[in-house]
């Protein structure tokens, strides 16, 4: 897609760290990574979000980002990993291109120390949980 930062990275118009590629699929060190090794897993396929990627797509770049999480934890130390992955502006998507950061992660390393937690209303999630298997 014109415009789009991944596509012209895809394409070979701007460099990167490829640490991986096949077919339909392409990683790359983060270039202002959470913590050293922290990489993006994408699809070629230029798809904005994960709602927007098909079945079969999105089974491709899992199966790679379960390899690359394997060699990221191997070559880091990590002691741990997160798979995070952000749809739209308000979800923090910064690129509108699908992509999966895989973020090493140490017990030391003091990041995403707390998780901002809400509480439901009585009925409240009776009432989201019908909503939300209606349209499943």
């Amino acid at each position: 897609m014109e415009g789009c930062i991944f596509c012209s990275i895809i394409k070979g118009k701007i460099p990167c760290a490829k640490i991986y590629e096949d077919g339909e699929v392409i990683a790359l060190l983060d270039i202002n990574p959470v913590n050293k090794g922290h990489a993006l897993v994408l699809p070629k396929e230029h798809v904005h979000t994960l709602t927007d990627a098909s079945d079969e797509l999105l089974a491709k770049v899992m199966s790679a980002a379960k390899k690359i999480a394997f060699a990221i934890v191997r070559t880091t130390g990590a002691e741990g990993f997160n798979i995070l992955q952000n749809n739209h502006k308000a979800a923090g998507q910064m690129v509108p291109h699908l992509h999966f950061h895989i973020i090493p992660r140490f017990e030391r390393d003091k990041r995403f120390e707390s998780w901002p937690h809400e509480s439901y209303a009585k009925g409240e999630a009776d009432r989201i949980k019908e909503g939300i298997v209606k349209f499943l």
